[in-house]
């Protein structure tokens, strides 16, 4: 099977559907996703956007706590220019009809919390489910629009380039993808290719992220030839549900933000010792916060209580995580929430310019994939989905600037020379240990010794992995872990590069500041 399109964009969450609906009135665009379209971490974004609406509010104050937040590594030409279409983008968004929270006695309409790391209220958002708001708003759109052509449970295997076809240069032509349905590897053809991956935290044993969130993009651009930057600086989200039944459910940044406390088991606050901000320091503060004193005490988790406020005000603001909890048998209006970090964010990603533009040409990264300089070495809470937003739309506006250019002739996918796998066991056990060894190893806190050891179990699974990769017919299982051990050598690799603690990189070997801040770049 072949597919052509003028654009093709790999995963469906905030990024990739803001890129192709910018684009769907000028280009055919294809939109490939592993799962269905809601499968991504867009959907699970719970807190809200962060933008300057407020009259109170400025630009200046937005950039600055963003400034702050990413410790000296955010690039400030970048921030400026995200924070300030910021509006725009939200404006965008209520136009395509995506129904933000309300509040008549505000004089923009909506409700706006404040978020840790923010002097401000500026985080607009959708009761505590934003991202799922916007998300099935826009693939309602993105559904109805003739030039948009979904094709669902299509796992990426790699970028097709000029290397791939034998030619000089530095091109991409678009990828081969897996089709998860009837097992076969299509041939996907486009003059310009969009990664839209989204993100890498289940190279982690606990993180926030959905099962999809595997690296895949950060691994085929670095493949094909792309910069990746920043790959050490991974956001733990502080505050996990944490309940043997509650796989992955996020307790968002807005309930400390609306008076929330974060507590011992004995009941007594302690982020007040650790940050004068306390329970409203950046995430990284609060999640070493967190892990300090879980191993101090040895203690499996903390508990975040905002029983203390009314509680209509509590279902009314985060009636999701109400729900949820109260499944659980925690009633969160009258009991404090076990929590603890997990992997949530990364910071780093392929090296981007102002137009979302990788290294190779007609191949472009937006959204979590992407390092453009924006989040540093912290991302402030509520910057993600808005950078979604502003590249997305910078990389149509750029797309759209080239004619469509004749493509070469693409050869299918060869899979004459392999056999299907006689031991799935491989993948899964090989699976499992990466993710043990890089949350034991290359977590909250490093050491040399520990990224040492992490780097030669990588090592040596990327030498199974790539055996395997090379003998048997490719599985979606296989591909993902190919991509996970490629993207935790991407990151262990970084966190080596860096001799101090900054931002989310925390290493005990380099407890101090360099006076200079400098990104980690690595080259294919």
């Amino acid at each position: 099977m072949r597919y052509s399109f003028d654009v093709l964009i790999v995963g469906s969450g905030l990024a990739g559907l803001t890129t192709a609906l910018y684009l769907a009135e000028q280009r055919q665009v294809g939109i490939i996703t592993k799962r269905a379209l809601l499968d991504g971490a867009s959907d699970w974004a719970q807190g809200g956007i962060a933008a300057v609406l407020a009259s109170e509010d400025s630009i200046e104050a937005h950039v600055q706590d963003t400034l702050i937040a990413g410790a000296g590594l955010c690039n400030e030409a970048v921030t400026r220019h995200v924070v300030s279409h910021g509006p725009e983008m939200i404006q965008w968004l209520i136009d395509q009809g995506v129904a933000f929270t309300r509040d008549a006695n505000h004089a923009t309409g909506y409700h706006l919390t404040r978020e840790g790391g923010h002097n401000q209220r500026r985080v607009i958002h959708a009761a505590d489910a934003t991202g799922h708001a916007v998300q099935t708003t826009l693939i309602e759109r993105v559904k109805a629009h003739p030039n948009i052509t979904l094709l669902e449970q299509h796992i990426a295997v790699d970028l097709i380039t000029d290397a791939k076809l034998g030619r000089v240069g530095k091109r991409c032509y678009g990828l081969y993808a897996l089709n998860k349905v009837d097992g076969h590897v299509v041939t996907i053809a486009a003059d310009s290719t969009v990664l839209a991956s989204g993100g890498t935290g289940k190279v982690y044993l606990y993180t926030t992220n959905p099962d999809v969130a595997t690296g895949d993009g950060v691994a085929m651009a670095w493949r094909a030839g792309c910069q990746v930057a920043n790959m050490e600086f991974i956001q733990f989200h502080p505050t996990c549900l944490y309940h043997p039944h509650a796989k992955s459910f996020l307790i968002t940044e807005a309930v400390r933000g609306e008076g929330g406390l974060l507590k011992l088991p004995d009941g007594t606050r302690f982020m007040p010792e650790h940050d004068a901000r306390a329970e409203l320091a950046p995430r990284d503060v609060v999640a070493r916060a967190i892990d300090f004193e879980m191993k101090k005490r040895g203690l499996d988790c903390v508990y975040l209580d905002i029983s203390h406020q009314p509680a209509a005000f509590v279902r009314e603001h985060f009636p999701t995580i109400y729900e949820r909890c109260l499944a659980l048998g925690i009633d969160i209006t009258k009991q404090a929430i076990p929590v603890v970090p997990a992997a949530h964010y990364s910071c780093g990603g392929v090296l981007t310019d102002l137009d979302a533009r990788t290294a190779v040409a007609q191949l472009y990264a937006v959204g979590e994939v992407a390092c453009t300089g924006l989040h540093g070495a912290n991302r402030l809470a509520s910057n993600s989905l808005l950078e979604c937003l502003v590249f997305g739309r910078a990389a149509a506006e750029d797309i759209l600037q080239h004619p469509v250019s004749t493509l070469p002739a693409l050869p299918d996918w060869d899979e004459s020379r392999v056999t299907d796998a006689d031991e799935e066991i491989v993948i899964s056990h090989n699976w499992d240990e990466l993710r043990r060894f890089m949350w034991d190893y290359v977590g909250i806190v490093r050491t040399n010794k520990r990224l040492e050891r992490a780097l030669h179990r990588i090592q040596l699974l990327t030498g199974e992995i790539d055996e395997y990769y090379k003998n048997f017919r490719v599985s979606n299982d296989l591909l993902e872990l190919r991509n996970l051990v490629l993207t935790a050598e991407l990151i262990v690799r970084c966190a080596v590069l860096r001799h101090e603690s900054r931002g989310l990189h925390f290493s005990r070997d380099y407890p101090h500041l360099l006076a200079h801040a400098e990104n980690t770049v690595l080259t294919p």
